[in-house]
């Protein structure tokens, strides 16, 4: 099963995430399918980006996304209709 989900990159005691695409049999290290975003909480505010084009691309093909990546993908979605409405 492919899922979407945190790949943790930084020094000890300070985490940074990779957004990544990867087999979910696959240790957490391993070498992804893909990268979709990324993803940094030790910055205020917390700092993600994550490229909506291609997380619908794997959700389409069956990519199942984890907890953290699924509340990420909807707050940034929220962020992108927002700017698209003061836009307007």
């Amino acid at each position: 099963m492919i899922k979407l989900r945190l790949m943790r990159f930084g020094a000890k005691k300070k985490p940074s995430y990779r957004i990544v695409v990867i087999d979910s049999r696959r240790a957490r290290q391993s070498k992804a399918l893909d990268t979709v975003g990324y993803y940094n909480p030790r910055t205020e505010p917390i700092e993600f980006k994550l490229d909506l084009e291609k997380v619908n691309y794997w959700l389409n093909k069956g990519a199942k996304p984890s907890e953290t990546v699924s509340s990420l993908i909807n707050r940034a979605v929220k962020e992108q209709k927002s700017t698209q409405d003061s836009k307007s």
